[in-house]
């Protein structure tokens, strides 16, 4: 096996460069170390659901089209949507397939893997933004009867005792978990650090509506002035409900969630916390007004307040009297929300940074043919979403293009 392009991963952002190469008649392959959309069906709790509504779901040639647009995909419904768009173009994948090793070589790439090793002109990194779950240092620290789990490790409730949980970290996968194990019955802290608030809904339409709608998503990495920081944002305290419920830290103490600040460390027999709480949340509750400004100049200037509900605010998050320590024994679980890290060992050392990321600008990495998908704000904002990797797959796969075309004269003028 020879192919022109090697894809690794057979996830959303695989397939969607799979279906922009297959247009564009380009011989690939997709190597899948397990299964079509494997993160889906093993590192997802039960209930959890995607953070966009359901008219968001769109991939190269393939949309949404159930009868519920404003509705949000549980996980299995992700699964059977991005199985059906494999089955749609015949996507090649290489199913239990681990590459073990990606390296140049006579002006193209060796691929080895658990299943043989072959040549490639272009290798795609299509893995995706949650590669190995972080876990701070401070869980070493911590004694053994008490109980760890990262997000990609929880499926529900039941899978805990019944004493107090401690989940650290407060976006998306942290909040919804706190808010689930509130609603059944559990005592549960949550560990508050950098974070953004977002309403589920604004004068009657789904945020996600908004930020689609104001562009906002479709930033692209050449536009804003700090990347860095752009990448790293948190994922937005937000939860897909068929109620369309917002869940933001005040929802979270309505039923019960007492909120500390961030984790700094363990001292004797006590988690210790920072005293930034305050400020974390301020700081939360001053972007989402600044974006809801944005929103109601927006609906001003293009004639909308006659088509929308008021513009009713969220009441700032209410920070009473705080603790900055737990003591051991009242923890009998920790579930560690707190983000994922790279994690690519089969890359060699001078395409990653210290910190063991791609090196990329705007998906097209630092060694010619070699691209990286589904990154955080890889070409936009949108990147890391179901409704941001096609258009990111739709520019990369041209650059490809380009590139395969030059390497033809290139070795065409060294025929001659």
């Amino acid at each position: 096996m020879q192919p022109t392009v090697t894809i690794v991963g057979a996830g959303q952002a695989g397939m969607a460069m799979s279906r922009c190469l297959t247009e564009r008649s380009i011989d690939h392959v997709l190597v899948e170390r397990g299964e079509p959309a494997n993160a889906w069906q093993t590192e997802r709790w039960d209930s959890l659901r995607l953070l966009t509504p359901n008219w968001m779901t769109r991939l190269p040639g393939h949309q949404y089209a159930g009868s519920d647009p404003h509705g949000y995909m549980r996980a299995s419904e992700v699964v059977d949507f991005l199985l059906g768009y494999a089955r749609s173009f015949d996507a090649p994948i290489l199913t239990s397939t681990t590459v073990q090793e990606v390296s140049s070589r006579d002006g193209g790439y060796s691929v080895r893997t658990d299943r043989g090793t072959w040549q490639t002109r272009v290798v795609v990194v299509a893995t995706g933004a949650a590669g190995t779950p972080h876990v701070p240092t401070v869980a070493a620290d911590l004694p053994r009867s008490i109980s760890q789990l990262t997000p990609s490790e929880y499926r529900n409730p039941m899978q805990l005792s019944e004493g107090r949980v401690l989940v650290v970290g407060a976006s998306a996968s942290g909040v919804q978990i706190a808010d689930e194990l509130a609603r059944a019955g559990k005592p549960v802290a949550l560990a508050v650090g950098d974070h953004v608030r977002l309403p589920r809904t604004y004068r009657g339409m789904d945020i996600h509506w908004w930020l689609d709608t104001l562009g906002f998503l479709d930033e692209r990495w050449d536009q804003v002035e700090d990347l860095a920081r752009a990448r790293r944002l948190p994922s937005l305290q937000l939860v897909g409900s068929p109620e369309q419920r917002t869940l933001d830290l005040n929802a979270a103490t309505a039923i019960g969630v007492e909120l500390f600040g961030r984790l700094v460390g363990v001292t004797g027999d006590t988690l210790q916390f920072s005293g930034s709480l305050p400020n974390m949340c301020a700081s939360a509750d001053l972007k989402q007004q600044r974006l809801l400004e944005a929103i109601d100049q927006y609906a001003l200037a293009n004639g909308l307040d006659d088509e929308l509900t008021e513009p009713t605010r969220p009441k700032p998050t209410a920070v009473s009297a705080f603790h900055t320590e737990i003591q051991l024994s009242d923890v009998e679980t920790v579930i560690w929300a707190t983000g994922y890290r790279p994690n690519y060992p089969w890359l060699e050392q001078h395409l990653l940074d210290r910190k063991g990321a791609i090196r990329h600008d705007g998906g097209v990495m630092t060694q010619p043919g070699m691209y990286a998908l589904g990154l955080p704000f890889g070409r936009r904002r949108k990147s890391t979403f179901l409704d941001g990797v096609g258009p990111d797959a739709h520019d990369l796969s041209e650059h490809i293009v380009g590139f395969l075309d030059l390497v033809s004269a290139r070795n065409q003028r060294g025929l001659r």
